[in-house]
């Protein structure tokens, strides 16, 4: 595994740590990695009322923006997910949240790395995990 990619997948770990899951018990950290080189991560934040919660990748997004504005492009990203117990289950980002990805991918299309079944770590393109995605015309593809 390359430096640069532990890096990432460390701060989607350490973000994962401090997810708030009192419902489902998993544990999710998301970390992106932005045409500037900084990463910024998230972890989920469920709520009672479902719908309200945050998937990880939303609340890394913000936190890209909140830093980057507009400007935001998204290069590389990773997601970590735990069990109740801390153990590592497979977990690669939702459909909501590779449309949501997608909105901030660099030119270059984003590679995505996420825990899988047996403690495997995968490796792809967004673009292989949402095929034929749904761009606005007046916003064209990044």
């Amino acid at each position: 595994m390359s430096a640069h990619r532990d890096a990432l997948i460390q701060a989607a770990r350490d973000a994962a740590r401090q997810a708030h899951a009192p419902y489902s018990g998993v544990h999710v950290g998301a970390a992106i990695r932005s045409a500037r080189g900084a990463i910024y991560s998230g972890c989920n934040v469920e709520n009672a009322a479902y719908p309200v919660g945050n998937c990880a990748e939303v609340s890394a997004i913000a936190a890209g923006v909140a830093a980057e504005g507009n400007a935001l492009e998204i290069t590389e990203t990773a997601t970590w997910a735990t069990d109740r117990e801390g153990r590592p289950i497979a977990a690669s980002p939702c459909g909501a949240c590779r449309q949501r990805l997608l909105e901030f991918a660099g030119s270059s299309g984003v590679t995505v790395h996420f825990p899988w079944h047996g403690g495997e770590l995968r490796s792809g393109k967004l673009d292989e995990l949402l095929p034929y995605a749904f761009t606005l015309p007046s916003r064209g593809a990044r």
